[in-house]
């Protein structure tokens, strides 16, 4: 490939709407360009590392035995109604009428698609399992698309479903996907986690989410410093350690005035107390009724694990005129002593026994609340969000909070879809039986965002050599000097023929626009000739990543290259 030749509008300045990393340098290397809020245009370089991205998933698939389909990205309601997700997956369902005024979507997702497309086709234990994947377009109507390509509305996916005769099947379909998946992010030379997840509104029992590990990312994880164990945030366990229990308060509880003091912090300060000494009350509202769910001052309610406890998808914190007419309080003075509604108690709540609640009373707190005599708890459950002073819930060891980047998510689905789009097979007896599922996902778009959030340094982009937009970039220090371009073009011509990845910088611009580019793009080996190393019958090879620059004969040349790039391939 010739530079002058492809469409490469290179920024020198960071663009102003951009935030993340990963966005400034994608728009500065001239690889995407915005056409509106959360959707891309792919120039010519950056659709090369978007296709790098797919043949790799794509080869992964195949090997675990995967047959591609594709399957249309607009989708009658029908189906979803059919599933009961119509009315559940929310606003970001891309909704809306055909000439005919019939109700379609856009698909986030196929697995209502997929199913209606194997209960039409499968009939026989003889036809399972299967195991169909798309690479495909998708859309989910962000409320905030933010981070460039990745959180945008439309982003590209490979996502795939596999059906079983049975659960045990299943599982080995699963795991079998999990072993893939660790190779397709392996391979694409990424540093990552993989993490238990809560499977959201896709459904299923288990799921596994994979995380390449960024100081950028958007997503935590606990990971365990000694054994195997990690966890997204929202699923990561929390384990009470095991101390002997604090005697019980042997007063009632008393109110106390607290005027105008409202928070966890001013109540701790007043009361001359901790904040691990006080519960705080939160007052939610959900499809079902509100409820209370009581936590330790120095704890956060994890939202996830409330909603999975309550089924429910609805989850809102209630406003201060709704908290005072449950509880006859302003916000900052509700508490669970006579409270008349359902009340979730953290694990760690119900282990104390003497505790600062509020009063139900504007100005008031209570102390010496005992939350197993005094309070009329509904269910215990483990409802916080886990912190690297909590132990490791397998092995006890520390735990670290990283940041990372989700691009790959794995659910055992079991009979969720099947059921409800009643897809069925006859068995070795005649009988009907529902087939069971799994479904995995792998965010191709965002891998790309995720790679650059990943290696990038101040200079611009440094691919794995596996995503690269090209392996070799060949510089020549002068087009207009007749040695120099001869050896630049006959080592380009000889590179393609050997099957290298080559781009030549063939614009008559100053060397340093040309390395300034370079560095920008993330093309892993760059290859100056030039005047003085040309009279030694060598080149200049520089590695993007290291940035170790290495004096080569040209009759090496071509060997060393390919060797290089052989050896970062298969690291």
């Amino acid at each position: 490939m010739f530079f002058s030749r492809m469409l490469i509008p290179t920024l020198k300045e960071d663009p102003s709407e951009a935030e993340a990393v990963s966005h400034k340098l994608l728009l500065r290397a001239g690889m995407v360009r915005k056409l509106a809020a959360g959707i891309y245009n792919y120039l010519p370089v950056g659709l090369r590392v978007l296709r790098k991205v797919e043949g790799i998933v794509r080869q992964e698939m195949n090997r675990a035995g995967a047959q591609e389909v594709l399957l249309p990205a607009v989708q009658p309601a029908e189906l979803w109604q059919e599933s009961g997700r119509w009315n559940v997956y929310g606003k970001e369902l891309l909704r809306f009428k055909d000439r005919h005024g019939r109700d379609c979507c856009f698909g986030p997702t196929h697995e209502e698609v997929i199913t209606d497309l194997v209960r039409k086709e499968v009939q026989s234990y003889r036809q399972l399992p299967l195991n169909l994947y798309q690479i495909q377009v998708k859309f989910r109507d962000e409320i905030r698309p933010r981070f460039g390509i990745i959180r945008a509305r439309e982003f590209i996916m490979k996502d795939g479903y596999s059906f079983h005769a049975d659960e045990a099947d299943a599982e080995a379909a699963y795991q079998g996907m999990y072993y893939a998946y660790n190779r397709v992010f392996a391979r694409c030379g990424l540093k990552f986690k993989t993490v238990e997840a809560d499977s959201g509104p896709i459904g299923g029992s288990f799921s596994h989410e994979f995380m390449v590990l960024a100081d950028t990312g958007e997503d935590l994880l606990a990971s365990c410093t000694a054994c195997d164990y990690a966890a997204n945030l929202e699923k990561a366990e929390v384990i009470l350690p095991a101390n002997d229990p604090a005697a019980p308060a042997a007063a009632e509880p008393e109110a106390v005035p607290t005027p105008k003091v409202r928070t966890v912090e001013e109540v701790a300060a007043f009361l001359g107390v901790t904040p691990p000494d006080i519960v705080k009350t939160l007052i939610y509202e959900t499809e079902k009724g509100p409820v209370a769910v009581l936590l330790r001052g120095d704890h956060e309610v994890n939202e996830v694990k409330v909603r999975n406890l309550l089924a429910v998808s609805d989850l809102t914190l209630a406003g201060p005129a709704r908290v005072e007419e449950l509880t006859g309080a302003e916000v900052g003075f509700a508490g669970p002593v006579g409270l008349n509604l359902p009340i979730y108690a953290d694990q760690a709540v119900a282990a104390m026994t003497s505790v600062v609640t509020g009063a139900n009373r504007t100005d008031y707190h209570l102390v010496r609340v005992n939350p197993g005599r005094n309070i009329n708890i509904t269910r215990v459950a483990d409802l916080r969000t886990v912190t690297e002073k909590d132990p490791c819930p397998r092995c006890g060891a520390a735990l670290d909070i990283l940041r990372g980047i989700e691009v790959g998510h794995i659910f055992k689905l079991g009979l969720k879809y099947s059921q409800a789009l009643k897809a069925a097979y006859l068995d070795a007896e005649g009988a009907e039986q529902f087939i069971f599922m799994g479904c995995y996902g792998i965010g191709v778009s965002r891998i790309v965002a995720a790679a650059i959030e990943q290696g990038h340094d101040r200079d611009g982009i440094i691919w794995p050599m596996a995503l690269a937009p090209f392996q070799v970039a060949v510089v020549p220090i002068s087009v207009n000097d007749a040695a120099v371009r001869d050896t630049a073009w006959e080592l380009h011509r000889e590179l393609e023929i050997q099957g290298v990845e080559v781009l030549l910088d063939d614009r008559d611009e100053r060397p340093g626009v040309k390395f300034k580019d370079c560095d920008l793009l993330g093309i892993p080996l760059r290859v100056v000739i030039g005047p003085k190393t040309l009279a030694q019958s060598a080149a200049e090879v520089r590695h993007r990543r290291t940035k170790d620059t290495v004096i080569i004969p040209l009759d090496d040349l071509i060997p060393h290259l390919k060797e290089r790039i052989s050896q970062e391939l298969h690291d």
